[in-house]
């Protein structure tokens, strides 16, 4: 068919109708660098095209300036193949077999998986891009097959054939991405001479060829993180569409996380965790400004996973009840909450709130905000003009008890049933926080104390995070019996991702805990129900092991079918419902 040169006819063809384009989400590929500066074959970002993605050629470049304000423009990543990786980047010595190396891509292109990676981005590696991808995330690669297996049989992993011809065949194991995507068995292009030794602790191995070398990797945390050895891209070359899914799985998980961040990035919304533990951190040095690896819960790891406010907690375990023990109790709380201010006050991109519309002022302002809680009434030991002085201290809620029976009530764990649930000095206790405007939370309460409380508060009270016990019979989960009880009240629970509160019989991940939520949703309605992570308190499953991978949880809720107002109700807007006509209740200012 002849070329017709008359652009000006699409020109009018576009305009002569009501526009109409798909929402499609943009891939980063990144570019090879040559002799006439960034290069990148054809195929690559064919393939992206013609599985539903917009190609975004990235440059190689080192630069933090670009590479961080890039991530937030690009809704997945993908490494493309090219030279041999620099040894010294994983601190070796060159072996004789190592071939060209590219300086101009080594150090940007680790630097970017990592920080990608922080970001819960999609990443895709080909070939040179899998050993990137290994190395970035603490694994490492063989310099040159040859020379690492010289007494074993190798297979041809160089090909002269065609780059569209498949050349040998490759195993992949039962039930992981590559097998669902391709099979167990298929055959592949080759052309490398380098491959992945270990694939560190963020990636597992899942495909070889038939001499053992590795030929696939994918994420040990349910994120979509993989890479592979070969070349599927060129396929396409050929007309030939075998290799599609692995670039339809990229393009539509890179659709999934820009769908979560421009929810996240919506300023009408605030996300919030109801409750995390990182005060409990404070005595090993933790620097809240600085994406510190002790904790999970960060300023930088909250920019990182959208998360706009969290609820720190002044947790206190339960210890004796003498006169001296209950002092020090008090005298530690007042320890951690003013620790916490300080902590806040010291980072410029954080701020203290104190009512709801202070998260929605704070999230136009650019701020990260940080609400005060209690972990246990056994802060307030026998005098309960605690609860208004803590209350005007900035407390939005506390945890009537912890592990072990106090004044208050009894505990669901190692409980002697003392008070036979709420006691009359709890009963106080929970009507002083209704006057004061302190939500009430039977987060650790036996279960006689979540129901003595429910019918001693005026107002709704909440679990700040708990699970459902139908799925794991933990006494600290809620019956669905509870569920109701408290959505009947206009309550609130919140599910946490403590592993011992969503399975009992092995490791949980993000998996079950998104069980637990869509059953809690089922059982006490979507108005009812939300999340508090209990990050540096035992709670981090993989999947969403810290404030920068928050943004998974919301991808698996938009892959459930949930709409926009249902996230927001979700990320907090349920729980915040409950604060606002607490402290509309209260008798006092603050």
């Amino acid at each position: 068919m002849a070329i017709r040169y008359d652009y000006k006819a699409d020109y009018d063809r576009i305009n002569g109708k009501m526009l109409s384009y798909e929402d499609r989400p943009v891939i980063g590929i990144s570019g090879n660098f040559g002799p006439a500066g960034c290069e990148l074959a054809e195929v690559y970002y064919k393939s992206i095209e013609a599985a539903g993605g917009i190609p975004f050629i990235l440059p190689p470049t080192d630069d933090e300036r670009v590479i961080l304000p890039l991530l937030e423009r690009i809704d997945g990543l993908m490494l493309s193949g090219g030279a041999d990786v620099n040894p010294l980047w994983t601190g070796e010595d060159p072996v004789p077999a190592l071939h060209g190396i590219n300086a101009k891509r080594d150090r940007g292109e680790l630097l970017m998986v990592q920080l990608a990676f922080d970001r819960q981005l999609p990443i895709f590696g080909i070939c040179r891009g899998i050993q990137i991808l290994a190395i970035a995330l603490g694994g490492s690669v063989h310099q040159d097959i040859a020379t690492s297996f010289p007494k074993q049989r190798i297979i041809k992993h160089s090909q002269d054939a065609p780059r569209y011809e498949a050349t040998h065949l490759v195993e992949a194991e039962s039930g992981s991405l590559i097998a669902n995507l391709l099979g167990e068995h298929f055959a592949v292009n080759s052309f490398h001479h380098q491959a992945v030794n270990d694939a560190g602790p963020h990636l597992r191995i899942t495909a070889w060829a038939d001499d053992g070398i590795v030929e696939a990797v994918e994420s040990t945390e349910k994120k979509p993180v993989f890479g592979v050895q070969w070349h599927p891209e060129c396929f396409i070359g050929n007309n030939d569409d075998c290799m599609m899914p692995l670039f339809r799985k990229l393009v539509h998980e890179a659709y999934l996380h820009r769908r979560a961040r421009t929810f996240h990035n919506d300023v009408s919304i605030v996300t919030l965790d109801s409750h995390c533990d990182t005060p409990m951190f404070f005595d090993q040095g933790v620097d809240f400004n600085s994406r510190d690896e002790k904790v999970l819960v960060d300023y930088h790891k909250m920019v990182e996973g959208y998360l706009d406010s969290c609820i720190m907690v002044a947790y206190l375990p339960q210890k004796e009840r003498t006169p001296e023990g209950l002092a020090k109790a008090t005298a530690k709380a007042d320890e951690i909450l003013t620790e916490i201010r300080r902590m806040v006050d010291d980072c410029e991109g954080a701020a203290i709130a104190i009512t709801p519309d202070d998260l929605y002022i704070n999230k136009r302002d650019d701020l990260k905000s940080i609400m005060l809680g209690i972990e246990n009434g056994y802060a307030i030991g026998r005098n309960i003009d605690n609860v208004e002085r803590y209350r005007r201290m900035g407390v939005c809620y506390m945890t009537l008890c912890h592990n072990g029976d106090n004044d208050i009530c009894d505990s669901a764990k190692r409980s002697n049933q003392e008070n036979g649930g709420l006691s009359d000095f709890g009963r106080d206790v929970v009507h002083e926080m209704n006057r004061v405007g302190m939500m009430v939370d039977l987060s650790h309460a036996a279960e006689s104390s979540f129901y003595d409380a429910i019918e001693a508060s005026s107002l709704p009270i909440v679990c700040s995070h708990a699970s459902s016990r139908a799925l794991c019979d933990h006494p600290r989960n809620l019956t669905d019996d509870q569920l109701r009880a408290l959505a009947e009240s206009g309550g609130v629970a919140q599910v946490t991702l403590y592993n011992g509160f969503l399975r009992l019989d092995e490791k949980s991940d993000i998996d079950d805990a998104m069980r637990h939520l869509m059953h809690m949703i089922d059982v006490a309605g979507i108005n009812h129900v939300g999340i508090g992570t209990d990050f540096d308190g035992d709670g981090g499953i993989p999947g969403c092991n810290g404030a920068n991978e928050i943004m998974n949880i919301t991808k698996r809720l938009l892959s459930e079918g949930l709409c926009h107002d249902d996230l927001e109700k979700i990320w907090g807007l349920n729980f915040l419902r409950v604060m606002r006509q607490v402290q509309a209740a209260a008798e006092i200012d603050f």
